[in-house]
């Protein structure tokens, strides 16, 4: 998977104990769990390289919680986050062993284990990496809505394929998915008479910024929570 330095810029300092919810087991894989346990409409959140336990990728799966969603953030990294401050770390193996076609039916994995547990509608966003995940889950009716945010490497023919409704938020300095991909990918979704879509550009933002940002910088903030109501606003429109 071709990858842009970007993806690996402002690397978050993780923490297993961050967040308001709890880490349980689903579906095979240690997860992050918040919001109303018993909560039939869920939302599936896929990080990106540097896994569930990015801080303020918690702190949105909370703030998604508090509307009313089941929440969860799987560990489809498998305990082995990006992680450049390690001397021996290998990127290219590491990009080799952690494919999105493997987070793809890792995530059909924890969908079932949703429905396993009576929840009867699901959506999914994707960050990154998490976002060419999603673009493939997409591709079938096992969720109710999608984003992408900040994606990854999506090709047009995995666009052409959506069958739900489906919101990318793209940032307007970014190498892996410039604004105006959004634009055209935008554009695709718009010819599906049966397949609600949305495309935005953040301006003045980069790859990453609505889970790596700056708690100092209040340009950063804002644009980052914008993004977040985009994408809660989402939700709630579709997964009910």
């Amino acid at each position: 998977m071709a990858t842009s330095t970007q993806c690996y810029e402002n690397p978050p300092t993780l923490n297993s104990t961050c967040g308001a919810g709890n880490v349980e087991a689903l579906g095979g894989f240690k997860t992050y769990v918040t919001g109303p346990a018993d909560s039939k409409i869920a939302i599936l959140l896929v990080s990106d390289v540097f896994g569930f336990e990015a801080p303020k990728l918690r702190k949105l799966a909370d703030k998604v919680g508090a509307a009313g969603f089941l929440v969860v953030v799987p560990d489809f990294l498998y305990g082995d986050p990006f992680d450049l401050t390690n001397p021996l770390f290998n990127r290219e193996a590491w990009i080799a062993l952690h494919t999105p076609g493997k987070g793809y039916e890792d995530a059909k994995l924890v969908i079932q284990a949703l429905k396993s547990r009576g929840v009867s509608a699901i959506g999914a966003a994707g960050f990154c990496w998490g976002a060419v995940v999603v673009s493939k889950v997409v591709a079938t009716e096992d969720i109710q809505a999608a984003v992408l945010l900040h994606p990854g490497r999506i090709t047009v023919e995995e666009i052409s394929q959506v069958k739900v409704p489906m919101a990318i938020l793209g940032a307007e300095i970014d190498q892996s998915f410039p604004s105006e991909q959004v634009k055209q990918y935008e554009e695709i979704l718009s010819t599906k008479c049966k397949v609600d879509s949305f495309g935005k550009v953040y301006p003045g933002v980069a790859h990453g910024w609505t889970v790596r940002y700056n708690e100092e910088e209040e340009f950063a903030v804002k644009s980052a929570e914008e993004a977040h109501e985009d994408m809660l606003n989402w939700f709630i429109k579709h997964v009910k």
